[in-house]
């Protein structure tokens, strides 16, 4: 005889906020008991006068099916004799104040396609996953010592059918994939995938946080959608919400008739903001249901890491109006972290937190909230001030480039252009930019180049790598056709080649969270808007020189100051005429000449570009080399070896151990 129902110690940790596999206990799962053959239903509802489970088995009749109640502090449970995966269910609740609920399983695996509303019995535990490549080498990396750029994505809208359809997580693995190695990203970030009523709610709004939805398929689909990122070497982010959830009859919200994973007070509870309930933090077992649930994904679909929602909305309330710290949060963030990391060391646990709160990366056992990385959202801000900014009054709002490097080591960031900041009006990226159509693509040319140089981890929201023209429009494709036109597929091939030079030189991201790795140049020209660092790896000879134009002048014999009396070459230059660039590049090899200028010891004399970004680096000599060991890659200002996208997926995919499937 095989006993599931939960038993004392499960229930005792469950209400100390400690049982992280809480979703052992509760839910729906398919069993075997005394012989018998059923599912196993569980859940809590601590106010309820009675719970039943409903279903098409029994006709959606509550009195059928009435569960027990433990001797705990409202569990339920009840073992259905012949009830196997697919069965529809809800539980039927009657509430003190004699109402009549219907509500959907919090521990749910799988869930009904919108507009309806029933959980459905499922068993998660078939799949064989073949990704056991990746799990291994992630082991053996450093988090913060290997590039990492993110594309963020939302699943609806990247792209659709012709009929205008979703693609399935199956279908989708096909479709992006291929796309995500031509643009080099290390992993794509997926807006909430946990199971929603309402589209346009995006995902943050959910009901289901243990199933992926069903919009696009079933739990072995969505596994398998990982399962092929993994495969071909491309990391999975899910942005999850632990801070509030939707108000739908059927959801969480009042589960018993009472607040259960609400807050009791009122003031606290709702959410006017996105008009939601925020989770109580404070109360254990919603401690045990959400850590959980982090475990959960981590275990069950292999999920690389999260992007936490909303961590500023947690970390202040304001109980009786009065706008404060919320200590309930503080204490959950360090004990969700503390558990994630515990499972997986090299989880990325990044927080979406727009305040300054201190230590946001820092260990708990430090006084931090225990984050490994946290989205730099005044870098986001500032930056995207100065660039909408007419170029010939930027010289006035100067520091809101060099501001970011006083605290670009405080915590491990990431540099986020994400999809807050193209939507509800904002404008695209491109759209962002001042002036003429030409002015506009080279203006999000330099930004790119210097997303990419600054101290940093680098996430971009989808469309923005071929110039996006109009802001996001969630309930459409992106506009694919653009690809049509010449400017936007320059664009492409500069963010590709841009990109591949990212994850290949460890001078923009070796030293990304150490001071060691970042120096200026000439942070003080305002007049010009021209601003120089250097970026260094860990050998001392490893080092890139940037110099960033941020105005339409073009400029010869600029001096700029380098730290060693070398020969320099340009590796990229955003103005190449390949980029849709008026080609002020440097084509020849720059001659230091030794003597100090910029506080460095050397100088060399360069081409500006307009509205540019120029990268160099100092050609290294090596022993038996005929060609003065000058690094092999395309240098733009020289227009050599273009490679085709199709070279591209190859050698990303040769990495991963695979070939695209064509």
């Amino acid at each position: 005889m095989v006993v599931t129902h939960p038993t004392d110690y499960e229930l005792h940790l469950f209400h100390e906020g400690s049982l992280y596999e809480s979703y052992q206990t509760f839910g729906a799962h398919v069993t075997t008991e005394d012989g018998v053959k059923g599912t196993r239903f569980s859940v809590w509802a601590p106010h309820a006068v009675s719970v039943s489970i409903v279903g098409n088995f029994n006709a959606w009749n509550g009195e059928q099916h009435m569960m027990q109640r433990l001797e705990d502090h409202g569990s339920w449970t009840l073992f259905i004799p012949g009830i196997q995966e697919g069965e529809l269910y809800k539980y039927e609740i009657h509430t003190q104040s004699g109402s009549r609920l219907l509500k959907a399983d919090p521990y749910a695996r799988f869930a009904e396609l919108r507009p309806h509303t029933a959980s459905v019995v499922y068993d998660i535990t078939s799949y064989k996953w073949n990704d056991q490549k990746w799990m291994r080498n992630k082991k053996r990396k450093s988090v913060y010592e290997e590039p990492l750029a993110i594309y963020e994505l939302h699943f609806g809208s990247w792209k659709k059918k012709e009929d205008g359809s979703f693609y399935s997580y199956r279908e989708m693995a096909d479709e992006l994939i291929p796309y995500i190695l031509q643009h080099h990203f290390t992993h794509i970030e997926v807006m909430p995938l946990i199971e929603h009523p309402y589209d346009r709610s995006w995902g943050y709004q959910g009901t289901g946080y243990y199933a992926p939805t069903s919009r696009y398929g079933t739990p072995e689909d969505f596994m398998y959608f990982v399962d092929q990122c993994h495969q071909y070497g491309i990391g999975v982010l899910l942005d999850w919400v632990p801070g509030h959830y939707c108000k739908d009859a059927h959801g969480l919200y009042l589960f018993d008739g009472e607040p259960v994973y609400e807050y009791q007070d009122l003031a606290v509870r709702e959410n006017p903001v996105w008009g939601t309930a925020n989770f109580d933090l404070g109360k254990p077992e919603v401690c045990s249901f959400l850590i959980s649930n982090a475990l959960f994904w981590m275990k069950y679909y292999h999920i690389d890491g999260f992007r936490v929602d909303a961590v500023a909305n947690m970390l202040y309330w304001s109980p009786g109006g009065v706008f404060q710290k919320n200590g309930h949060a503080v204490a959950f963030l360090q004990k969700l972290n503390e558990a994630v990391f515990a499972a997986d060391p090299q989880v990325l646990m990044i927080a979406e937190d727009s305040t300054d709160w201190p230590l946001v990366t820092a260990p708990a056992y430090e006084g931090g909230l225990g984050f490994n990385y946290k989205w730099n959202m005044g870098w986001m801000n500032d930056v995207l001030k100065y660039m909408e900014c007419a170029p010939e009054y930027r010289k006035h709002i100067h520091d809101k480039i060099t501001f970011s490097l006083l605290y670009a080591h405080s915590e491990n960031f990431v540099l986020p252009l994400s999809h807050d900041e193209v939507v509800h009006g904002k404008k695209s990226l491109l759209n962002k930019m001042p002036g003429d159509y030409w002015r506009k693509f080279a203006q999000l040319r330099l930004l790119y180049g210097y997303l990419m140089a600054h101290p940093g981890k680098k996430l971009l929201f989808m469309g923005g790598e071929f110039g996006q023209f109009d802001e996001w429009k969630d309930m459409e494709q992106l506009d694919w056709g653009l690809q049509e036109f010449e400017m936007h597929r320059l664009m492409q091939e500069y963010f590709q080649e841009l990109s591949a030079l990212y994850k290949r030189l460890k001078p923009l991201w070796q030293l990304d969270h150490s001071t060691e790795g970042f120096q200026w140049i000439d942070a003080d020209n305002h007049h010009q808007s021209i601003f120089s660092f250097i970026r260094r790896g860990k050998q001392e000879d490893d080092l890139l020189i940037v110099v960033c134009n941020f105005t339409e002048h073009v400029y010869h014999g600029y001096k700029v100051g380098v730290p060693t009396c070398s020969t320099y070459t340009e590796i990229l230059n955003s103005d190449a005429a390949v980029y849709g660039g008026s080609g002020q590049v440097n084509k020849k090899r720059l001659m230091a000449t030794n003597e100090p200028y910029h506080n460095q010891p050397s100088y060399v004399e360069m081409t500006i570009p307009p509205f540019g970004v120029s990268i160099l680096r100092p050609v290294k000599t090596r022993k038996g080399n005929k060609t003065n060991g000058e690094e092999k890659v395309r240098s733009n200002a020289a227009g050599r070896g273009k490679r085709e996208p199709s070279q591209l997926i190859n050698e990303e995919s040769g990495k991963a151990g695979g070939a695209v499937r064509g």
